[in-house]
């Protein structure tokens, strides 16, 4: 299977412009691309709130606020891998409070090639959370249809004196001779018997 060479988008979010230019200068925009930017932590809330983001990557201290309430706002919200970078002296203060919410934490000081390979990691988790995230909706979602289908058999045996087998059999025949899926008809039943 070939690899398909995506491309991941970043928010950078800084209250300085230098840092936010020396970012995009070590970031190679055939991996890394668009690299959306944000002065505040309110601006980048804005931003995240319409716009699909694959990392973030906050620069301390922002003008509103510190950047750890931010980062630990996307991680929970969205599931968006943050890379909070700090000041030296700061460093294990805020990377112990930050690594219990999956946050990651370098210091200002760092080179090229530390935040690049930071950035790959990064985006090579986010993309595998957001496919775990898709995958759990999409059985939260079959749970839930056949949870719906089960109530509905069980009011169909209860009311209509039906087996169970005679039960999913009716459910499964009258979706297929409506075209309608059986969480449609499971949820006709339910409404039928619920009055």
């Amino acid at each position: 299977m070939p690899i398909i060479n995506d491309t991941h988008s970043v928010l950078i979010v800084s209250s300085a412009e230098k840092p936010i230019e020396l970012i995009k200068n070590i970031l190679p925009k055939n991996d890394f691309s668009p690299i959306l930017t944000a002065m505040s932590a309110g601006e980048a809330k804005r931003i995240m709130l319409r716009t699909d983001i694959g990392s973030v990557i906050v620069v301390t201290p922002l003008s509103d606020e510190f950047g750890m309430e931010l980062a630990v706002d996307i991680v929970n919200s969205t599931g968006t891998g943050v890379l909070l970078l700090v000041q030296p002296e700061l460093y294990e203060e805020v990377s112990y409070k930050m690594e219990q919410f999956g946050i990651l934490t370098l210091t200002k000081a760092l080179n090229r090639t530390t935040l690049y390979q930071t950035m790959k990691l990064l985006a090579a988790t986010s993309s595998k959370m957001k496919k775990i995230e898709e995958n759990t909706s999409k059985l939260e979602q079959r749970l839930k249809e056949m949870k719906a289908v089960n109530r509905a058999k069980g009011l169909l045996i209860e009311n209509e004196f039906l087996t169970e087998e005679e039960a999913h059999r009716l459910i499964e025949k009258t979706a297929m001779d409506r075209c309608v899926r059986k969480i449609d008809i499971a949820k006709e039943i339910i409404e039928k018997y619920n009055m």
